[in-house]
């Protein structure tokens, strides 16, 4: 750890001040941007300029002047941006900024600077500003670009929405209780409203909020249901807001599928409860599952319903809303990553393909009473794939009844077993074989049938190797 001093992190307000930019290249066109968008007036002194700069010039948001920066230039501006490729130019500028008054950043030394320019990223009025004092320009960088990705663009209609209410809070709301009240709102219902894109709402939530905490009311609990799809195992295959939800929750409800690794992003402060079905095992019936969502919401609690893969393709997702719904619990619904789409593209195997398939089917296979009641007509043609979810006890049905129906015996056909996870592994074969295949092998994870000739394009698109080996 240094023993040098931290700069000192400070917004500037440069609205209608005069700013010199000395140089017009591709560093101080970067500078411009940001200036410009904080309304400053600028000044670019240079012989020559970027396409971009000279576009500034001829929109007149900028006075460019065509010539060298002289020391003389310096007086008068609230900073200077030194720019040019000649370092002693730039010292020359520095020192006679500064014997002016005015601060100076150097572009091409950042010790020599009186203030820094940090990494930002903004949400409408939100700015967060990342800084290395100069030391790690690189990874502020990164850090920005990753925080870039990181922070819903919504954040910036909450903090507009707080500026829009501030003053109701400030006059209505003693000091004391204003603290607690901007608490509850940012980081509760109001918020995640604003954050699932009805503003309105959350605007319309908010003035209530004010009138009730102006009265002295107690403000009940209020709860809301997360249906998350987790997709199909790898954790980087989460969306983003599948990942800020998992974070904010204080219950989650979990499926037998999501792996171990998925849960460890999960609020470590939520509690966890397992609710998976498995095959024959059941840890709670449906029912107790849908009961249990609605009882914890109205103690006011988020809760997180994490499912595997996509909630509204054979996750019974929508049973689940529908109940919630009738309920009148507030809910929200991300999409993941089907098992299909992500088991498919991580065994190379296109679920549509020019050449092969011009139409996908997902369809359940779910043993009822032993049988299988399916338009197996419909499934049994070429030019398709056919991908069966929770199909392993029924494969040897399956594979029979699409051959009875009309396709080979030599059809290809593969098991994708533990998709997208460092446990994958694929059994490929055809209609014929491939049962054999499969009873010959010890298989305990999640796995996933694909029929049709798409499969053959495992041998030369397949990919991902968890082993390190290449082939099935």
């Amino acid at each position: 750890m240094s023993d040098d001093p931290l700069s000192l992190p400070i917004f500037l307000r440069l609205s209608g001040h005069p700013v010199l930019v000395a140089g017009a290249g591709r560093i101080a066109a970067r500078r411009l941007e940001r200036l410009l968008g904080a309304g400053a007036r600028v000044t670019v002194i240079a012989p020559e300029a970027t396409a971009a700069i000279r576009a500034l010039a001829e929109a007149q948001r900028l006075d460019w002047q065509a010539r060298e920066a002289r020391t003389d230039d310096v007086a008068g501006y609230r900073l200077l941006f030194a720019t040019t490729d000649d370092p002693a130019v730039n010292a020359a500028l520095a020192d006679a900024a500064r014997a002016a008054g005015v601060w100076v950043q150097r572009a091409d030394a950042a010790g020599e600077s009186d203030f820094l320019v940090p990494a930002t990223v903004t949400r409408d009025t939100l700015q967060v500003a990342i800084s290395s004092d100069g030391r790690a320009p690189t990874l502020t960088r990164i850090l920005g670009a990753r925080l870039e990705s990181w922070l819903p663009r919504a954040y910036g209609d909450l903090a507009a929405l707080a500026g829009e209410f501030r003053e109701a809070v400030r006059t209505r709301l003693p000091r004391a209780h204003r603290g607690p009240f901007w608490t509850r709102v940012l980081d509760g219902p109001i918020a995640e409203t604003v954050l699932a894109g009805r503003t309105d709402q959350a605007r319309v939530e908010l003035a209530r909020a004010i009138d009730a905490a102006a009265a002295g009311e107690a403000t009940p609990a209020t709860g809301e249901v997360y249906l998350v799809g987790a997709g199909p195992g790898d954790p980087d295959l989460l969306t983003f807001r599948a990942l800020r939800l998992m974070q904010r929750a204080d219950v989650v409800l979990h499926d037998s599928l999501i792996q171990p690794a998925l849960l460890d992003l999960v609020n470590r402060e939520a509690e966890r409860i397992h609710v998976g079905k498995r095959a024959a095992r059941h840890t709670l019936a449906q029912e107790r599952i849908n009961e249990l969502m609605v009882r914890l919401a109205r103690d006011g609690h988020r809760v997180l319903r994490l499912k595997g893969g996509d909630p509204f393709v054979f996750g019974r997702g929508g049973e689940e809303i529908a109940e919630l719904a009738a309920a009148g619990v507030p809910f929200q619904i991300v999409p993941g990553v089907t098992a299909a789409n992500g088991c498919a593209a991580y065994a190379g195997i296109p679920l549509t393909h020019r050449d092969y398939a011009q139409s996908v089917v997902f369809v359940t296979g779910h043993l009822k009473a032993g049988a299988l009641d399916l338009s197996w007509p419909e499934l049994a043609r070429a030019g398709q794939t056919v991908v069966f979810f929770m199909g392993l006890k029924s494969l040897p049905v399956i594979c029979e009844a699409l051959m009875t129906h009309g396709l080979a015996a030599d059809w290809p056909a593969a098991l994708v077993i533990d998709g997208t996870t460092a446990h994958q592994r694929l059994i490929a074969g055809t209609l014929d074989d491939l049962p054999a295949r499969a009873a010959a092998e010890t298989i305990t994870g999640p796995t996933l049938l694909i029929v049709g000739e798409v499969v053959r394009l495992n041998a030369t698109l397949g990919w991902f190797h968890p082993d390190g080996e290449p082939g099935a």
